[in-house]
């Protein structure tokens, strides 16, 4: 059975005169955050306030007020769509006498139920940890207590929270000296495509914008994709084979608004896939009524990985989820970007074209080969691993204009002696 759950977005309309989205929008996104874990939103209201309390963060009637919500509607957790200090937390969950935790929580919480490489696990293990840490203060009564001396966790006299601290402190080293190891894992990985070559084009995005649906109606993949936040969590690599040659198509964990800080720093060896890509696809959910805002949000995750405050010049919008949008508006899009739908495969065919025009310069080169006529071997080999753009016999001779990746160019020439 899934826990009754309320959402309750805090408002602080001093602090909020810059934000591009309506509150409405983002009590929805909280709510869907709990649903992307089977959470049972039983209540979710938006709270307004003038200023928030250190103590309680919202005010003595306000926490008095939601708290009768909590009893009237037997909620077991209520999820807090902001940061929330640990000793709000506390006060609050004395109060209310159930459960709470914040939007860091929620996302954690959800990051470490999709996680399943490996490396995804202890990328949100470390994550988790760290935020835990700046959590341990003496809110339990166990915290409160000495522990004796018998050797096993701590000497004499060591409070509890003391060896928690060092327990985590332990444990997130050891997690940071593995995620090392993964890290020279991919970077050899790198090293390896980098001297094929194969272009790595990868996909970035708000969540739920759409990204794996497109992945799998690039590639015929399997990946996960489903109408929830954070759907895809571990990246996913498969070769496309385009006009000239096959790239790499990355798929990646959405991006999502107040990111937790502890994520990006955690998930930087998996996200430096997209950092090394030739080419970055930003797909958008153009029918989102706070794509703008969601935009906004991707790109400064982006230039928070990049440590800059330009835009990457290889990085390109595709105006996803068209086919939800009237003629009108699809028709206007197409003045500024490209209109697609992975869902029903619109603009594909004009996507592949624009990747290919992305990375033809640098990957693909058009090629003339004279061929016997009696080489149908060299042919075909010709035809299934490059472009022929033109072929003609003259006598006893192709001639073949073809367009090849660089690294195919050495392949079939060493074949041909």
């Amino acid at each position: 059975m899934t826990q009754r759950t309320l959402v309750v977005h805090p408002w602080v309309k001093q602090k909020d005169t810059q934000n591009p989205r309506s509150q409405e929008a983002c009590l929805e996104e909280g709510i869907g955050l709990a649903h992307a874990i089977d959470l049972d939103v039983v209540e979710a209201i938006v709270v307004p306030l003038s200023a928030t309390k250190p103590a309680t963060l919202f005010g003595t009637g306000k926490v008095e007020e939601l708290g009768e919500l909590v009893q009237a509607s037997e909620v077991q957790l209520a999820i807090i769509n902001a940061h929330v200090s640990p000793v709000q937390q506390r006060n609050l969950e004395k109060a209310w006498n159930c459960k709470v935790i914040d939007r860091t929580a929620l996302i954690l919480e959800i990051f470490g139920a999709r996680a399943a490489t490996h490396e995804g696990k202890l990328q949100v293990e470390l994550a988790a940890l760290n935020y835990q840490k700046s959590r341990l203060v003496r809110s339990w009564t166990h915290l409160e207590r000495q522990r004796g001396g018998f050797g096993f966790l701590g000497g004499p006299g060591e409070s509890q929270i003391e060896i928690d601290r060092r327990l985590i402190r332990d444990r997130i080293a050891k997690l940071k000296k593995q995620l090392e190891d993964v890290t020279r894992t991919r970077e050899l990985h790198r090293k390896t495509r980098r001297a094929t070559p194969y272009p790595v084009v990868a996909l970035v995005g708000y969540t739920n914008a759409g990204k794996s649906t497109l992945f799998n109606r690039l590639t015929g993949a399997g990946v996960l994709s489903m109408d929830k936040l954070f759907a895809t969590l571990d990246p996913t690599m498969r070769a496309l084979k385009l006009d000239g040659g096959k790239v790499i198509l990355s798929d990646t964990v959405g991006f999502v608004s107040n990111l937790p800080t502890e994520l990006v720093a955690a998930f930087r060896a998996t996200l430096e896939e997209v950092l090394e890509s030739d080419l970055l696809l930003h797909v958008r959910d153009i029918s989102h009524p706070d794509s703008e805002a969601q935009k906004q949000d991707v790109e400064a995750v982006l230039k928070s990985l990049l440590k800059t405050e330009a835009l990457p010049e290889h990085m390109v919008e595709l105006y996803n989820k068209c086919d939800l949008l009237i003629p009108e508006q699809k028709e206007a899009l197409k003045a500024d970007g490209l209109p697609i739908s992975a869902a029903t495969g619109e603009g594909m065919e004009a996507l592949k074209a624009l990747i290919s025009r992305h990375i033809a310069g640098q990957f693909f080169v058009l090629r003339e080969y004279k061929l016997k006529t009696t080489d149908g071997k060299s042919l075909a080999w010709l035809h299934s691993h490059g472009k022929v753009m033109a072929q003609n016999v003259q006598d006893e001779y192709i001639h073949v204009n073809v367009r090849l990746s660089k690294e195919n160019i050495q392949r079939f020439e060493r074949l041909l002696g």
